[in-house]
């Protein structure tokens, strides 16, 4: 059977875990090579052993390749390395056919302890690179409308979490470009967001208290987070009745994620599609 994106290669920053990896087999198990980007020299074996078992299970090429976008040289950097793991010939020049902007960080804090360092890194990560990233790819897009970049934000945009009055705003940031670059690039790929709530995995296990409790009603009323007995597991159920609601799954994000990449989705761009069981529900 063919796969839908046979040949193709897709960057995926941040991609050495979490959303980012359960992108990157999502994307293998249709055909589709893949760039790696991590940003730490802590992650290679992470990166490189999830490289080699999506290369080996789906019989595609995974490079990975360390470059930390929070510079101002990472994100060009990235891009030529990822050109010369995937050389141009006379038959298949360099192309991205898909950007997937995953890499972020979150740095939580109320209002009055903000720091300015928090605030220029956070900025620096979640905005200006996926900028800078988009700006050194932009020459090897195609030319035919087929591209695609999907930006990965949050519901933290526009819910008004306590603490995330900077992260918020950066992804804020990250979907006002997603529209702007719809325009811009249309042409070239079609631009579009989606929008994470809670998601499996250390970043949400490591959210204290306090917060904990302040989402709790936004839990409650999501409605595909709602535990079940009997398909979810024991420990999710049971997990739930303090929380309010299980997170989601990386794999249910990076399907969205997929469903974006396809052919099928030829004719959406500049949306922030949901990504959260109906956490946010946007006209």
């Amino acid at each position: 059977m063919p796969r839908s994106l046979e040949g193709k290669l897709a960057i995926i920053t941040g991609a050495s875990r979490g959303i980012g990896a359960a992108i990157a087999a999502n994307l293998a198990s249709k055909g589709c090579n893949l760039v790696l980007n991590y940003t730490s020299a802590s992650s290679t074996p992470t990166t490189t052993a999830l490289a080699t078992s999506l290369s080996t299970t789906h019989a595609i090429t995974a490079i990975p390749i360390q470059a930390d976008l929070s510079t101002p040289t990472g994100p060009a950097s990235l891009i030529a390395q990822a050109s010369s793991a995937f050389p141009s010939s006379t038959v298949s020049p360099f192309r991205i056919d898909i950007l997937i902007n995953n890499a972020g960080i979150a740095l939580n804090a109320p209002l009055q302890s903000v720091t300015i360092p928090d605030f220029e890194a956070t900025y620096r990560t979640n905005v200006l690179a996926p900028l800078l990233v988009v700006q050194a790819a932009l020459p090897h897009l195609p030319t035919d409308r087929s591209g695609r970049i999907i930006n990965i934000s949050s519901v933290s945009s526009s819910t008004g979490f306590v603490t995330q009055s900077v992260y918020g705003g950066t992804k804020a940031a990250l979907e006002a470009m997603t529209r702007t670059w719809s325009r811009e690039l249309a042409e070239r790929a079609t631009v579009n967001a989606v929008n994470p709530g809670p998601v499996e995995g250390p970043m949400y296990a490591a959210n204290p208290p306090e917060f904990m409790a302040g989402i709790k009603g936004w839990v409650m009323h999501t409605p595909l987070m709602a535990a079940r007995e009997g398909v979810d597991s024991p420990e999710v159920v049971e997990e739930a009745k303090e929380s309010g609601g299980r997170p989601a799954h990386t794999r249910e994000v990076a399907g969205i994620v997929g469903m974006l990449c396809s052919a099928d989705a030829a004719w959406c761009t500049g949306q922030v599609v949901c990504a959260n069981g109906g956490m946010v529900m946007l006209h």
